[in-house]
């Protein structure tokens, strides 16, 4: 099995900066493609980012593209998603995933899901 738990979500003011952990454990040889995903009350989740094993290879959702940047440090079993330019409208639970092939924009796709951190932008 593999386990993720998030960390790094808090309340910030808009325009302001987080960064957001995902830490791998568990059979994490059997990891390929990892992504982050969100949440907010009432709706459903939705693609954030998502990168393959290398990290060579990037994609993002258009709400985000060019404020946010995803990466991995294999070596130490973390994913990282580096949110710049934060808006009220980012508020959101915080997922990170993981799967056993090249990574996805479909959550339904990922077979490993850490609990949430919780990301808070205030106007």
């Amino acid at each position: 099995q593999v386990q993720l738990v998030e960390s790094g979500g808090r309340l910030v003011q808009a325009g302001g900066s987080l960064r957001l952990s995902c830490i791998v454990s568990g059979r994490t040889f059997s990891i390929s493609g990892m992504g982050w995903f969100r949440q907010a009350p009432g709706k459903e989740r939705e693609f954030v980012a998502t990168i393959n094993w290398s990290g060579a290879s990037t994609d993002y959702a258009d709400s985000v593209k060019g404020r946010f940047t995803i990466s991995r440090d294999n070596a130490k079993n973390t994913l990282f998603l580096q949110m710049n330019s934060l808006k009220p409208e980012d508020t959101a639970l915080y997922y990170c995933a993981a799967r056993n092939y090249h990574g996805s924009r479909r959550y339904q796709e990922y077979d490993f899901w850490g609990q949430g951190t919780q990301v808070t932008v205030s106007s």
